[in-house]
């Protein structure tokens, strides 16, 4: 499903995004949801995954909503992701990148695959991120937090294939960069 703002999108006028992720278990099955409003429009985007974990889940979440939009936006994007503000706004999702996928420690990046989605749909758009405190009223997320958990207690959700399980029947050093989940 995509997400049109309305034609004559002016340098005032913005898409307000806000997202959340949940995994029952870390890893476990896992949820998203985004929920993206542009002048009186609202719309829900959601979905799971079988095995995968929470930061995935939150990552997805915002690229699945930055993805949908058609063309060029400002956007205001709510998380409650840590993770997902402070390595975009501090400066983490660049420097992983120069440093060729390599945390300052030396270890592999987590979750590569979508860090680099993110890099291109961020490049698109004028994103601002703002974190929200979870669980603590804010109406909004409330309302993606409960539509990510249903997402995760669904039946039938597909496998996470950007996540591969550390430790099943494959030599670590051949495994890709993403494996090693928190």
């Amino acid at each position: 499903m995509t997400f049109s703002p309305e034609p004559a999108l002016d340098r005032d006028s913005s898409v307000c995004i806000h997202t959340d992720g949940s995994c029952l278990g870390n890893p476990g099955p896992g949820g998203w949801a985004a929920r993206l409003a542009y002048g009186n429009k609202v719309r829900y985007i959601s979905g799971g995954f079988a095995a995968t974990t929470n930061n995935r889940m939150e990552l997805y979440a915002a690229l699945s909503a930055l993805e949908s939009l058609t063309r060029p936006c400002r956007v205001d994007l709510y998380t409650d992701s840590r993770y997902l503000r402070d390595a975009v706004e501090k400066g983490w999702l660049d420097s992983w990148q120069r440093k060729n996928w390599k945390k300052s420690g030396g270890g592999d990046v987590l979750n590569r695959d979508l860090w680099e989605r993110m890099l291109l749909v961020r490049s698109r758009h004028d994103l601002r991120l703002h974190w929200v405190e979870s669980h603590a009223g804010h109406a909004e997320n409330e309302e993606v937090d409960r539509l990510a958990r249903f997402e995760a207690r669904r039946d039938g959700l597909p496998p996470d294939l950007g996540r591969v399980p550390a430790g099943e029947g494959v030599n670590r050093r051949q495994m890709p960069a993403e494996a090693d989940q928190l």
